[in-house]
């Protein structure tokens, strides 16, 4: 029997979840008035996620797992580990801040200082692209707040302390 790869037992780890995770949204409540019911967006997205995965799998079990060696600059200490992998670490951190931001200064502002300082942090601290980042942030935060308020009349989580 060959050996497998990290890639084949990711793959397999994603499958199971998938299934875990579709399997649980048998679970979500339908409404009784005639709309679509609420589990089919994440029944479909978890569809896609599935094909996905199995297409990992089969590309995972094609490759040689000798082929697949250790890449060069990869980190062998924990000081290396956390220099290579900074900007998912950066970015994990700041979608924690923001998750805990919402309930206190509302989803817009929240959302912008997410973005903001997402931006900002893997993008650069000159004032030019500053400036850019917050107007990226505004923009793109601020069109999607006033989508989902106005346009589709969805309520949006509003700050303790701002109140909007």
């Amino acid at each position: 029997m060959a050996r497998m790869n990290r890639d084949v037992y990711a793959a397999i780890f994603l499958l199971v979840f998938t299934g875990v995770m579709f399997w649980a949204s048998f679970d979500i409540r339908e409404p009784d008035y005639g709309v679509l019911p609420p589990s089919v967006w994440p029944r479909v997205i978890l569809g896609v996620l599935g094909l996905l995965s199995f297409v990992f799998l089969v590309h995972a079990l094609r490759q040689d797992p000798d082929a697949i060696e250790r890449a060069d600059g990869e980190p062998t200490t924990l000081g290396g580990w956390i220099a290579y992998w900074r900007n998912p670490i950066v970015c994990f951190i700041l979608f924690t801040g923001y998750l805990t931001l919402i309930p206190l200064i509302g989803m817009l502002s929240a959302g912008i200082l997410f973005v903001f300082s997402l931006l900002t942090a893997l993008g650069g601290w000159q004032p030019r692209q500053l400036f850019l980042h917050a107007c990226i942030a505004g923009v793109a935060v601020g069109g999607m707040w006033s989508i989902f308020t106005f346009g589709l009349n969805v309520l949006l989580p509003t700050g303790e302390w701002t109140g909007f």
